[in-house]
């Protein structure tokens, strides 16, 4: 049965995928329609995030963003379908990334790498920064379910020179490159809820008592990895800008949980300066504590 799903439904991707730009996005606006007006997917779960994260606005101001996430969300989802076909060339110009020299910088010190970032405008196209970068790129993923689907998100992955690893296999692979003196540079997306039997910490995110990721954190300080965030900003349709941001170049000698709290109030403050790009369709906040005063 996963044979044949992949069958069927492979041969609409590529087709989508080699779609220019201008067509994709006509696509997209179709799209919109029926998964906002038509279907509403998830439309109570992003409409109650957006009203608990931003309650300052007006209701008015709240359905404003509700919409353009979505047509955001459209466009991202085929986006992450034109990266089948699109070339090296094409991602350069729609993802740029604004100061690699700071990435190259804290490569020079010879220690791996723990980028933190949000599930915020495009973070799939992030892994284009592989093209550009020295060390071994790893990509933290959820396998997929269809063992197809999931050798076909590898292999697309593979095109920009990252390695995928389950989220599984993550603390092993670690140990096992740092044992080998294997320098890598390993991307966590640490703004979502984390299993409640898992929480280690309960943080403030969005004005909201809410459990934290704590894992790469504690990763970063295990093995002494220089810490950054990417803090992306989608400059118009189809294009992105990246910027790195020091987070820790000495893990071990910070705080416990201060490396995560700074990285969820960077990603508050790109979710105020643009929050139509966030991801409000996961339940972020299905575990909180309290509501606290803005």
């Amino acid at each position: 049965m996963q044979l044949l799903v992949f069958i069927i439904f492979y041969p609409i991707l590529w087709l989508i995928s080699i779609l220019p730009f201008r067509l994709l996005y006509l696509l997209s606006d179709g799209i919109y329609i029926i998964l906002y007006n038509v279907i509403g997917y998830r439309k109570k779960v992003v409409r109650d995030n957006i009203k608990m994260a931003l309650p300052h606005l007006s209701e008015k101001e709240r359905i404003e963003i509700e919409k353009k996430f979505y047509h955001h969300l459209c466009d991202m989802f085929l986006e992450m379908i034109k990266t089948m076909t699109i070339t090296e060339s094409e991602m350069k110009k729609r993802f740029v990334f604004t100061n690699i020299d700071l990435y190259l910088d804290l490569e020079k010190k010879q220690k791996s790498i723990a980028v933190f970032m949000a599930h915020y405008a495009s973070y799939e196209w992030a892994i284009s920064m592989n093209n550009i970068i020295h060390f071994e790129g790893y990509a933290i993923y959820k396998k997929i379910a269809n063992r197809y689907f999931d050798k076909l998100v590898r292999d697309i992955r593979s095109k920009f020179k990252a390695t995928l690893i389950t989220n599984r296999e993550t603390i092993a692979i670690i140990e096992k490159n740092a044992r080998a003196n294997h320098l890598g540079i390993y991307g966590f997306a640490s703004d979502q809820s984390p299993q409640i039997q898992k929480t280690h910490y309960w943080g403030t995110f969005m004005g909201i008592e809410t459990p934290i990721h704590t894992g790469a954190e504690m990763l970063a300080k295990r093995f002494d990895m220089n810490v950054i965030f990417i803090r992306t900003r989608k400059i118009k349709r189809g294009y992105y800008e990246a910027t790195f941001e020091l987070l820790a170049d000495n893990p071990k000698e910070v705080p416990n949980y201060k490396i995560s709290e700074d990285f969820l109030k960077r990603v508050e403050q790109q979710i105020l300066e643009a929050p139509e790009y966030y991801l409000w369709t996961h339940k972020r906040w299905k575990h909180k504590k309290e509501i606290l005063e803005n």
